[in-house]
C-alpha cells in the first residue's frame, strides 16, 4: 500500500500522541483521530484552530490555484460549527515562481478570504531552493465563538438522520479533469463536466448554512480517505452505527465517468467540499434544503442506530487507509511527464 498522504492511525498513535508537548488546562480539545480541529479556553470562549499544508497546483491558474488552496484550509474549522475569521499563513516557494505568479495566486487567495470574512493576521513567505510545487507551506485557520456552538464529528446519536452535501468525489473529478484533460481518457464534453466540479470544493457557506438551519449534531468534512472513510471516523467516534442507502447519496455529474476511467471508488477519494452531517430528525429536511437553496446537491442518505460501524445498503463496509487518487495523480503526473509510472 502507498505510504503518500496521512500517516495512518497506529503511526499517529504510537508517534506523534504520547507526545505533545506541555499539558495545558486550557486546551479543552487535543489531537484526536476523526477530528481536524482543536479547541482552547480563552476567558471562557472557545478558540477553535486547525492546520493544513497549502497546495498551489500552477496549471489551475496562478489566481484561482490560490482560492482553491485556501477553500482547502478553511474547511477543517468550518465544519466546528464556529466560523473561521482569521489566518495565518506561510509560504514556501520555488525559486522559479515569478513576482506576477505570486501576486495573481496572493489575490485569488485574499480575496476568497475576504468573501468569507477571514483576515490574514501573520504569516511568511519566501522562496527556497529545492521546494518543488505543490506542496508549498502551510496555514493554521482560526474561528473564536461559544463552546456551546462547537459540532463535533462525534457527537452523532442513535436516532439522528446523515446528511451528505456535494457527494463523493468532487475535488478529485475536479482537479484531474483540469490538470490532466488528455490523460483521462475522457470525451470532450465529459471532460468539460467534470472540471466543473472544482467549482465544488468550497465549504465553509455549506457548513454555516446547515448550522444555521437546524440542530446539527456532528460534521466532518470528506479529504483523505473520501466519504467512507470520514463516515467510518464519525460512527466510531461516536459509539454508534451508521445505516446509508447509496441510491440516495447525491452524485455530481462528470464524478462516475472520471472514477470508472481511472478505476478508483468515488467514496474512497479526496472529497473536500463535500458536507457530511448527523441532524436531529425533526430538522434533516430544513438542514437539507438550506444546503439545496445555497445550490448544493443534497440529501438525507440514511440515519443513526445502535451498534458500531459503517453499512451501506446493508454491507458493514472498512477504512479504506490510503487515499487511492495519491497512485491515481501519480499514474496521470508520469503518463503527462512522459516518464514510466513508478508506482
Amino acid at each position: 500500500m502507498s505510504d503518500l498522504g496521512k500517516i495512518d492511525r497506529d503511526l499517529f498513535d504510537t508517534v506523534i500522541y504520547p507526545e505533545l508537548g506541555a499539558d495545558r488546562e486550557d486546551v479543552t480539545l487535543g489531537p484526536t483521530h476523526g477530528i481536524d480541529f482543536g479547541v482552547i479556553d480563552v476567558g471562557g470562549d472557545a478558540l477553535v484552530t486547525a492546520t493544513d499544508p497549502l497546495s498551489v497546483l500552477p496549471d489551475l491558474g496562478f489566481e484561482r490555484a490560490g482560492r482553491f488552496a485556501l477553500d482547502v484550509v478553511l474547511a477543517d474549522v468550518a465544519v466546528s460549527g464556529i466560523p473561521p475569521s482569521h489566518l495565518s499563513v506561510t509560504f514556501t516557494l520555488p525559486p522559479e515562481m515569478t513576482d506576477d505568479e505570486l501576486a495573481a495566486m496572493w489575490h485569488g487567495f485574499a480575496e476568497r478570504a475576504e468573501e468569507v470574512g477571514v483576515s490574514v493576521v501573520t504569516g511568511h513567505t519566501a522562496r527556497y531552493s529545492g521546494v518543488d510545487y505543490s506542496w508549498v507551506g502551510g496555514a493554521t485557520v482560526l474561528g473564536v465563538g461559544p463552546h456551546e456552538d462547537i459540532v463535533r464529528p462525534d457527537g452523532a446519536r442513535p436516532g439522528d438522520k446523515l446528511v451528505v452535501g456535494t457527494g463523493p468525489g468532487a475535488e478529485v473529478t475536479g482537479l484531474f479533469a483540469t490538470l490532466f484533460p488528455t490523460q483521462i481518457g475522457l470525451s470532450p464534453d465529459r471532460t468539460a463536466t467534470a472540471q466543473e466540479r472544482l467549482a465544488d470544493t468550497a465549504l465553509v457557506e455549506d457548513a454555516m448554512a446547515a448550522t444555521n438551519a437546524g440542530n446539527v449534531m456532528a460534521m466532518h468534512d470528506a479529504t483523505e480517505g473520501g466519504i467512507t472513510g470520514a463516515l467510518i471516523e464519525m460512527a466510531d467516534g461516536a459509539g454508534v452505527r451508521f445505516d446509508v442507502d447509496s441510491d440516495a447519496m447525491p452524485l455530481a455529474d462528470g464524478v462516475g465517468a472520471l472514477c470508472d476511467a481511472l478505476d478508483i471508488d468515488p467514496w474512497h477519494v479526496s472529497s473536500c467540499g463535500t458536507l457530511l452531517a448527523a441532524v436531529d430528525p425533526a430538522d434533516a429536511d430544513d438542514v437539507v434544503g438550506a444546503l439545496r437553496d445555497r445550490g448544493t446537491p443534497a440529501a438525507v442518505v440514511g440515519e443513526v442506530t445502535d451498534g458500531e460501524g459503517l453499512y451501506v445498503d446493508g454491507a458493514r463496509q472498512s477504512h479504506p487507509g490510503a487515499d487511492s487518487s495519491w497512485e491515481a495523480f501519480a499514474s496521470l503526473q508520469a503518463a503527462a511527464d512522459g516518464t514510466p509510472d513508478q508506482q
